[in-house]
């Protein structure tokens, strides 16, 4: 069979590096307008009515705010890198004995051996000791590919956040245009950075692995385990920080002491502002970062053994690389229709412009999917369906998968909007639930994060089903790389949220006024629906993901069907664990949570106990106390949530089989996956719910009374339990499904090896 495909390998190798630069050039020229925008010397701008807003008598107090503005963004972006570098340090421990480890592992298969040997195929495969050597490497570029996206992405929205303060006294469309381009700055930059290693790997390995190209992808698989494995502790870690400090400052600060969010006068407001950094930018991003890498991988896995890796088809193995490639084109020209065509001048504009960008983008990738379907595979091939290896599998039969999880994505978005934002019936039903108390708040948020799991698992299940259908895991894994093809815009409107809250609480410290925090917050609770919608792509995305590298793992550890059938008592046990797994995961992230927030709410106390004038405004606060207490409870509680996940495959591999172990994979993906879209839906649904008691912008919110009555006071609290189910536990959930998959997979061919039955069973005579 001769596949012959209209694009030749010259056409890929410029096509995909060029999209990648021109995403990254793009990323740099949004950064560059952002940065026009000056912390300093904005005497003179001129608001939305034509009014010059800064008059001579008034032009010494606003000096005094532009200052302010400036030394508040410094103090947050000290904070947000130290934490970083700190957490990065303790990571890269951990990336120096992982990476030993897998190079031990992978290469004592064969002896640690260095000779080539010919397969039944007459086909030259490189030795073990290349896979090790060379997983190692891809293992440790994802992780610092991945320490770079999170970095960049923090280190962009700590630059815009007081440039949007400041923007929002001339009106809402120049403070949006700020915090959505220099969102757009980071999820250009990751995908640009993403795809251009990942293409560059590919090229260096192929020189190494010569015709051995189930090798040469094997090998690839290292790169979304280390993206992931950062991932894993950047929202974990980041998470724990973030919220410690949310919690302190809203527990003490507007319950006991009644005083507004975001009050200079509160201790803990640097670091809850530091942490929306860390943990929803810095975590975002890496989260991912690491779904790219890892539905990549597996699609290249499982294709490699198909007819597209037998004859060594360069331009239909690299079909997964252009997805993504395109889909930054595409993201690249709608995201000019938010920043410069038709950016939200009006408040009720904020959320339809956001979620415009997820249409419309959507729309055009549609049609360009197809394009690259036909172009770039040929009309048919075979060998990706293992029970049917001559099944002939067709190129629009891709279209179809691809398209699957590229409209899949926009429903789960459109459905989590729907129970998130505030413009809605589900969540101003919570805040009504709010006139009770916070017992009935809580009550009718947890049902709402409960039905809002309904509709995403059954697209994440028609997904499934029609990838699976059309092309089996290869058909799954393309899905998840079709829900991830605008990761662009999802990082875009994502890293939007945290900006814009960042700029509310630049606003409320520097002493802007009521009518620019009443646009900040604006901005603040369209950025909560957008942050919201960001993890259910994250998490419907982690869900195809996972079942594709799944799927990859069985095929690589020589698992039949009639083996893992759920009756075999192996996988069953497996199952009952894997679904066990995220409700022991959550409970130690939430305990965290609530330990660290302990010590907080115990720092707040004090300092406003003990300091003189603090409650007067005439004494500040010990800013640094509290940040310091952030960054030692998320460094030292993130180890055991990550040991829990990086140990569980190695552990149940070796001491209990292959077998027992893909039970792990399908259990802890089914659990995991409704628990981090209902918690994550919760939590949102209780902070916009807040939001909209604060606001009062409709007369059923007015009816509850507006900040500081007993009906606002539920909110808050129902907002504070909420807070580590959003941004701790429900998003990490997504990583622990993911990562276990891909740890899997890498060490697979370890298990085979060596502990195919389980040592355990081994031991005892069963196998």
């Amino acid at each position: 069979m001769v596949l012959v495909t209209k694009w030749g390998d010259a056409a890929i190798n410029t096509l995909i590096p060029v999209s990648a630069a021109v995403g990254i050039t793009f990323a740099l020229w949004l950064w560059s307008r952002v940065a026009q925008i000056k912390v300093r010397g904005n005497a003179g701008v001129r608001s939305e009515n034509g009014r010059e807003y800064l008059l001579e008598e008034e032009q010494r107090g606003e000096s005094e705010i532009e200052e302010k503005c400036a030394d508040l963004q410094a103090a947050i972006s000290e904070g947000a890198n130290s934490f970083l570098f700190t957490e990065y340090k303790y990571v890269s421990v951990f990336m120096g004995l992982f990476s030993i480890l897998i190079f031990l592992l992978l290469s004592s298969q064969d002896g640690f051996s260095t000779e080539w040997k010919e397969d039944a195929k007459g086909v030259l495969r490189a030795p073990a000791i290349y896979n090790g050597a060379f997983s190692t490497l891809t293992f440790l570029v994802g992780a610092v590919t991945s320490i770079l996206s999170g970095y960049l992405g923090m280190s962009i929205a700590t630059y815009a956040n007081a440039r949007t303060a400041l923007e929002a006294r001339k009106g809402i469309a120049p403070a949006f245009m700020a915090a959505f381009r220099s969102g757009a700055v980071m999820g250009f930059l990751l995908a640009g950075n993403a795809l251009l290693v990942l293409f560059l790997l590919l090229l260096v390995l192929k020189k190494v692995f010569g015709d051995d190209w189930e090798g040469l992808y094997e090998a690839i698989t290292g790169y979304g385990l280390g993206g992931s494995s950062i991932a894993l502790f950047g929202r974990v870690g980041g998470g724990i920080y973030t919220k410690a400090a949310d919690v302190g400052a809203d527990l003490v600060g507007k319950i006991e002491k009644d005083i507004p969010e975001d009050d200079p006068r509160n201790p803990a407001v640097i670091a809850d502002n530091v942490g929306d950094n860390v943990g929803d930018i810095a975590g975002m991003g890496a989260d991912l970062f690491g779904s790219f890498a890892e539905a990549t991988c597996a699609a290249l896995v499982v294709s490699s053994v198909s007819a597209l890796g037998a004859e060594h088809s360069w331009v239909g193995m690299c079909y997964p690389l252009l997805i993504t490639a395109s889909g930054i084109i595409v993201c690249m020209l709608t995201t000019l229709i938010a920043t410069d065509l038709k950016p939200a001048r009006v408040v009720s504009e904020i959320e339809n412009t956001l979620k415009g960008q997820l249409i419309i983008s959507t729309l055009a990738m549609t049609p360009v999917v197809y394009v690259i379907s036909v172009c770039a595979l040929p009309a048919e091939f075979t060998g990706i369906f293992s029970e049917e290896p001559e099944r002939v599998v067709k190129n629009w039969h891709m279209f179809f998968c691809v398209a699957a999880g590229l409209w899949g994505g926009l429903v789960i978005g459109l459905v989590t909007e729907y129970y998130t934002s505030n413009r809605y019936t589900p969540v101003q039903d919570v805040a009504d639930a709010c006139r009770t108390g916070a017992a009935t708040n809580i009550i009718f948020g947890m049902a709402l994060g409960y039905k809002s799991a309904i509709v995403p698992c059954l697209i994440m299940a028609a997904s499934i089903f029609t990838g699976f259908t059309l092309a089996h895991m290869y058909g799954i894994a393309c899905a998840a790389l079709g829900m991830l093809a605008t990761i662009s815009t999802c990082l875009a409107i994502d890293a939007y949220g945290p900006i814009s809250d960042n700029a509310g609480g630049i606003a409320e410290m520097a002493g802007m006024g009521e009518d620019i925090r009443e646009r900040t917050d604006a901005l603040d609770a369209a950025g909560n629906t957008t942050a919201a919608i960001g993890k259910g792509f994250a998490i419907g995305s982690a869900a195809l993901v996972s079942l594709a590298l799944f799927g990859a793992y069985v095929t690589r550890a020589g698992i039949s069907m009639v083996d893992s059938s759920i009756l075999d008592p192996e996988v069953f046990s497996g199952l009952l664990v894997g679904a066990m797994l995220p409700y022991w995961f959550s409970a130690m992230t939430m305990k965290s949570v609530g330990k660290a927030a302990l010590a907080m709410v115990e720092e707040v106390r004090r300092q406003f106990n003990t300091i003189p004038g603090l409650m007067e405004g005439t004494a500040r606060p010990d800013y640094r106390r509290c940040v310091e207490i952030s960054t030692a409870a998320s460094i030292s509680e993130m180890v055991p949530p990550g040991i829990l996940v990086m140990g569980t495959p190695l552990i149940v591999g070796t001491l209990f089989g292959v077998r027992a172990l893909a039970g792990v994979l399908a259990g802890s993906l089914v659990s995991g996956v409704q628990m981090a879209v209902s918690m994550s839906n919760t939590g949102g649904a209780w902070d916009n719910a807040k939001k909209y008691v604060e606001a009062g912008a409709s007369e059923h919110a007015r009816e509850l009374g507006g900040k500081g009555s007993d009906c606002h006071k539920a909110a808050v609290i129902g907002d504070t339990v909420g807070d580590p189910l959003k941004d701790t536990s429900g998003p990490s959930l997504n990583i622990l499904i993911k990562l276990m998959a891909v740890e899997s997979l890498v060490l697979a061919p370890f298990f085979l090896a060596h502990t195919k039955d389980g040592l355990i069973f081994q031991f005892f005579g069963h196998k």
